[in-house]
């Protein structure tokens, strides 16, 4: 993935095929409704998963697990556990996620910039 030139200006002993795949990897972990939403409001404060679940609203608890395991996984989040009874558990974004989120928040600005073309090319594709 890249220009010609950004591809030139790689070492020869790049792989490209195993960045392709990754990156492919990547956007099939990152490019879902409530992996999107996570990283939208991690990126406004450090939260616990039930603040966190609450915020995103209509996710299960196995599916905010889930999405959360996905992003740490991939290093854009941080879970931090303290030592307490129970034990509490704090999710942030790390330098990687706070990227991405500049990233959503253009794809955010991109739609309300273009919503009503949106809108009327998909009332023309159905009318």
């Amino acid at each position: 993935m890249g220009t010609r030139s950004e591809i030139s200006a790689l070492p020869p002993e790049a792989d490209l095929a195993r960045a392709d795949s990754l990156a492919r990897e990547i956007f099939s972990d990152v490019a879902t409704k409530w992996a999107l939403l996570i990283i939208e409001f991690l990126g406004q404060r450090t939260m616990r998963f039930n603040e966190l679940r609450r915020e995103v609203g209509g996710i299960s608890h196995k599916v905010l697990t889930q999405n959360l395991r996905v992003l740490e996984r991939n290093g854009l989040v941080e879970r931090t556990v303290h030592p307490t009874v129970p034990p509490s558990v704090d999710y942030t974004l790390t330098e990687a996620g706070q990227a991405l989120r500049k990233v959503v928040d253009g794809m955010c600005g991109w739609t309300q910039t273009y919503l009503s073309e949106i809108e009327a090319s998909r009332r023309q594709f159905e009318g």
